[in-house]
This record gives C-alpha cells, structure tokens and sequence, in this order.
C-alpha cells in the first residue's frame, strides 16, 4: 500500500455533492466524505500519490468545474495536498457518522459505539480504502433494493414470489461489501462477491469478520464474472452490482453463464442519463426492467429474467 496519499477538498454548492462523489469514484479516490460548511459542502476524498500525477489533478479540476458550467452552477474550490497513510486513514472518518437506510438497515461506523436500542439490521463498517461506505446514493438505492426482494412479504403473496431462506446471491464490484454483507442479514442464505481491487477483497473480508458473518455464508475473490462462473456450483437467485454504467453494459453479456431464468437483479451506479443505454444492454441479454429507482441525479434498475 502506499505510504503518502494525495488529500483532495472540494468546496461546493450542496446540488454538486452527488455528481463529485461519481468523479472521484471515477478518479480512482477512496475514502470519499463530505461535511456541511455554512451553505456549501466540504468534499474530502483520497487516493494513493502514484495513481495520480500533478497534471491528472489539475484534469479533475477541470471537469468539476465544466460539471458545474453544465448545471448553471457556481464553480467549485478544488484543492490538495500530500497526507501521510496514518493521517488520511483517520482524516474522513470523523465526518462519517451513523445512517438509517431504508425501513430495517443502520450502518455503524465500526469505531464508534454501537448504538443502544434500535431494531434495525445493524452493518459494522470500516471500508479502509474501499468504495462503498452506505453515504453515497447508489449504495442506497442497491440496499434498499434488496430490502425490498429480500424482505418478508405479505401472505397475500404466492409461494413463488416469496423469497426464502435458500436466497444465493452475486456481489460483482462488491468494494467494502457493504451490499453482501446486508443481503445476508436481510435474509439471503449465502453471497459470493468479487471486485478487481486487492484492497476492497482485503476489506470485504475484514468487514466479514466483524459482522461475524462465516466464510462459508460469504465467499469473497479477486476478479469479475469469469472467477464467479469458477466459484458459483450453480445458477445464482440474485445479481447486485454497484459500479459504473460502463461496466455494467460490457458486462452484460456476461451474466448470462451464472443465471437461472428466475434470477433478479439490481443495478447500480447508473446517472439517470445512462439509464436507457444499461437498460438497452440488459434487455438484449433476456433482462426485463422491473422499476427505475432514482435518487437526484442517479438510478438503480431493478431487473428480472424475461
């Protein structure tokens, strides 16, 4: 791991927020925390000094400020500086603090105490140097998601479309593992998650532990859909994934090898106007949109086998 850190702050009107939280994801930063300062909003967010050279910066820089032209908004202050690892690991996480989402989950940052009473599904989280904190909205969106499928429904209900305990799910792009993680606590029986990044392996794991989630419910691995066609013994029940719509559309195809014709899924990541594009893509590989979740400029699609 990298010993110094580049600290990036940015300064900026509070409907900015989201769409600078999707550049530094994009960027490559980690750690992204924002906190409120008057009327704007102070974003803070991190990557390793060798992922990024002067020029690049300046290049972030750059398209935060032609985002904001775009919105009609004011230009954002960008600036940074080199941390030290101890200093940036402590740095955002005094910002972050405990979150609500949706009816049944809280996300509780592991280094503060846990709170007292509460009935909600309770997510321990330290994601290091990982993507996926709960803060971001498509985090949201995908949690959300699968409180819906996965909670209990009404007797109403037919015996097919109750989900039960037998629920195995795929986490592509799983970062912290913050999504397998709150799949299996809403009720899904086993998760197989899987991202490129070393680091977010390393921290899924951690945060297993933690949860006390065992290896044998939570199967973690480096890689993409080609290491979960090796992984899974059978057709997965559901698909989350949290990345960019990019990803998503070149992967398409893909899922084909780990589905069954009942499997769902939710994606995420998406901006509202990449929604048709993943959407399209999807639909060409047997996938049926169920509902468009959207919160400000993001959506996370909700899909069925056809």
């Amino acid at each position: 791991m990298a010993n110094t850190w580049w600290e990036v702050q940015i300064q900026c009107e509070p409907a900015l927020e989201e769409s600078i939280f999707w550049r530094l994801e994009n960027f490559g930063c980690r750690g992204t925390a924002s906190e409120q300062k008057g009327s704007n909003f102070l974003v803070r967010s991190y990557l390793p000094q060798f992922q990024a050279h002067l020029l690049d910066l300046a290049a972030l820089s750059l398209w935060l400020r032609q985002d904001a032209l775009c919105m009609e908004l004011p230009i954002p202050v960008v600036r940074w500086e080199l941390i030290d690892e101890q200093d940036w690991a402590s740095s955002w996480k005094q910002y972050w603090q405990p979150q609500e989402i949706g009816d049944r989950i809280l996300i509780n940052p592991a280094w503060l105490p846990v709170p007292e009473n509460t009935e909600r599904l309770m997510i321990l989280l330290d994601p290091g140097v990982a993507f996926g904190t709960g803060t971001h909205a498509t985090t949201q969106l995908c949690l959300e998601s699968l409180e819906m499928r996965l909670s209990n429904l009404p007797e109403s209900f037919t015996s097919q479309e109750r989900v039960n305990e037998d629920v195995v799910i795929a986490d592509i792009g799983c970062g912290s593992g913050i999504l397998s993680i709150g799949a299996l606590l809403l009720g899904a029986k086993k998760a197989y998650a899987v991202d490129n990044d070393p680091l977010a392996v390393r921290s899924t794991i951690e945060n297993r532990a933690m949860n006390g989630v065992s290896p044998e419910r939570l199967i973690v691995a480096e890689g993409s859909v080609d290491v979960l066609t090796k992984l899974v013994p059978q057709p997965v029940d559901g698909i989350v994934c949290n990345i960019l719509a990019d990803v998503i559309i070149s992967l398409a195809p893909e899922f084909n090898a780990i589905v069954k014709p009942s499997t769902w899924g939710v994606f995420s990541g998406i901006l509202l106007e990449q929604s048709k594009a993943v959407a399209d893509a999807l639909e060409k590989q047997g996938w049926v949109v169920a509902t468009l979740w959207k919160r400000k400029e993001w959506c996370c699609l909700n899909v069925r086998r056809s």
